[in-house]
């Protein structure tokens, strides 16, 4: 079954509170696949979460490094950018597999590695219309959909 549920964000600190949101309910296993397009907000989202998790100053964009790493109480988060692959197999070289299954994965660009991707993903779409962003969530089984209801902004 699959299950949706939208979130309008007009602010920045709107976008701020759903990803603590999201941090709050995060477990081991979890994996948010932002898609939108350029400039959208899916670095800003991955800095929120991350921040609401683990105490550190400075959340930089995976862009160049293609991942970063941080060291929660219970997973480890992994920040992937997949933009700059050029195949999805290269996702592989990064150790995305294994991070699937002893952490928590924040993945911009999921597009890239499509077929790499678990169905038990949490497809997170991102748009921007007059400076609102919209959150669109997808999941495709009772547990996550029972999870994602308890968020509110």
């Amino acid at each position: 079954m699959i299950y949706k549920k939208e979130f309008i964000c007009n602010t920045e600190n709107d976008t701020k509170k759903l990803a603590e949101c999201f941090a709050k309910i995060a477990k081991k296993g979890d994996i948010f696949a932002l898609y939108g397009t350029l400039g959208v907000g899916k670095s800003c989202f991955s800095r929120y979460f991350i921040k609401a998790i683990v105490d550190v100053d400075d959340v930089p964009s995976p862009t160049f490094t293609l991942v970063q790493t941080y060291d929660a109480d219970d997973f480890i988060i992994y920040h992937y950018d997949m933009y700059r692959l050029k195949t999805p197999d290269e996702a592989y070289e990064l150790g995305v597999e294994d991070s699937f299954y002893d952490g928590v994965n924040l993945i911009e660009w999921p597009e890239k590695i499509e077929y790499v991707l678990p169905k038990k993903s949490w497809k997170i779409h991102i748009k921007v219309e007059e400076n609102i962003r919209y959150f669109e969530i997808i999941v495709e089984n009772e547990e996550q959909q029972q999870r994602l209801e308890k968020i509110e902004i």
